[in-house]
């Protein structure tokens, strides 16, 4: 007979602790621990049946099929469209538009001849079917209000559509005694849906709601379990959809989006978008070329620099890793003497993106040299380059395709590291300013 083990887990975070305690010692909300009875087999059991092995080699079928999702941005995202038989979860924000970016998505498979399954579990269907008027789809799209992740299971396998989406995975249950958003239903309920996917070949996209720290909220098993991640963030009045997990293909990658009455429609050229209100001739404001997953971007990076009244000055960072740019202000302050002990700066990245890529160092650096001396960075410079605790400046990866992107932009001049011909090669940071402002 199987054994209970009783554990507590939190609610928010998915920590697991042997104790039932007030507070989520991990993400530190209060009253979110609740017990949580899994079932496991005894040992005995476990020994009487051995696994079965192949040989990795031995094992034949072809890659599996990809399908467009209708949105090119989308497509980029995912490596080349869904493919069939995958476990996509999205995730963002209350109301920045997931619902309505995979009913645009199930609409286009619907309208293509195939059959598609649209799991409303949080809306009722005529809430789904204004939605779906206000952006003129949902022809040949079929909608259930069905929660039972069972009876879903059961049509995947049976009518085999070629993409199922559930809104969302936390009104799921399975069983009867289960709470929709619980732990386990969350989990079960994920584990036989991606098992009905993977058996009738459909694409599943599960919508994930978030905690209030921004992660995807149930068990950090479901991340686990589906084949892609992503998240929908908001970029002022764009949207960032962006991959955090992709086993077929690259993490990291992102789509960017405008928000119109139409629904979420692909910004074609997203450097135009984030630079389309860049101040000219204003101190602390550069251009970076950035990468983000395979996709080559020019953003603009703010640096503001202010007489402090505290006896600590700020560090105040949006857009960018706060202790990267600590370490590139230690760097401007003590290898360069530039004066920041009373002073609060203030670092941002225009247009609300968040950058991953230490290539932007070199413009956090310049920009915030330009706050604090007042001199203006020429319009049409752009930078690029990781900067070392050395004050050296290093290479970057893909430093091509971002001299590509910034002369198509019409930049006529990239400072960056000594790794090609096509930038204004300089090997440390006092050089780079030397580049930037020489003949001034």
């Amino acid at each position: 007979m199987a054994r209970v083990a009783t554990s507590y887990v939190c609610n928010e975070c998915g920590a697991k602790s042997p104790a039932p305690l007030g507070r989520c010692p991990r993400c530190g909300t209060w009253g979110s621990v609740t017990e949580d009875e899994t079932h496991a087999a005894s040992p005995a059991r476990a020994k009487s049946r051995p696994a079965q092995t192949t040989l990795l080699l031995g094992i034949d079928g072809d890659a599996p099929s990809r399908f467009s999702s209708g949105a090119g941005e989308v497509d980029r995202v995912l490596g080349g469209g869904f493919v069939d038989g995958s476990a996509v979860l999205l995730t963002g924000e209350p109301g920045i538009g997931k619902s309505t970016l995979l009913l645009q998505l199930a609409a286009f498979t619907a309208a293509a001849g195939a059959d598609v399954l649209y799991v409303a579990g949080e809306e009722s269907p005529l809430q789904v079917r204004l939605r779906a008027d206000r952006l003129r789809v949902g022809e040949g799209l079929v909608l259930t209000r069905q929660t039972d992740a069972a009876a879903v299971a059961a049509y995947l396998v049976q009518r085999r559509p070629k993409l199922a989406i559930v809104d969302s995975i936390q009104t799921m249950t399975l069983g009867d005694d289960g709470v929709p958003g619980g732990l386990a239903q969350v989990r079960d309920s994920t584990a036989v849906l991606i098992a009905a996917a993977k058996e009738s070949g459909t694409a599943l996209v599960l919508i994930g709601h978030v905690t209030k720290q921004g992660t995807v909220a149930g068990p950090k098993v479901v991340e686990h379990m589906v084949d892609a991640t992503l998240s929908l963030e908001s970029a002022g009045d764009l949207r960032v959809l962006r991959s955090l997990k992709n086993r077929f293909g690259a993490t990291g990658e992102v789509g960017v989006f405008e928000m119109t009455e139409g629904g979420l429609k692909d910004v074609p050229n997203p450097s135009a978008a984030f630079l389309a209100e860049r101040p000219i001739g204003v101190p602390g404001s550069v251009v970076a070329a950035v990468m983000e997953g395979q996709r080559p971007l020019l953003l603009e990076v703010q640096a503001l620099a202010s007489k402090s009244p505290y006896a600590a000055p700020r560090r105040v960072v949006q857009g960018l890793d706060q202790r990267r740019v600590d370490v590139v202000l230690a760097v401007l302050e003590r290898r360069l003497g530039l004066p920041l002990d009373g002073l609060d700066v203030y670092v941002n990245v225009a247009g609300g993106l968040r950058v991953t890529d230490p290539g932007a160092d070199l413009a956090v650096a310049v920009a915030a040299y330009s706050a604090v001396t007042n001199r203006t960075v020429g319009e049409s410079t752009a930078l690029v380059g990781e900067v070392g605790l050395a004050g050296e400046l290093r290479s970057v990866s893909q430093l091509g395709r971002r001299v590509q992107e910034a002369e198509r932009a019409g930049f006529d001049q990239v400072v960056g590291p000594r790794s090609s011909e096509r930038v204004r090669g300089v090997g440390t940071l006092t050089e780079a300013l030397a580049v930037v402002w020489e003949g001034s």
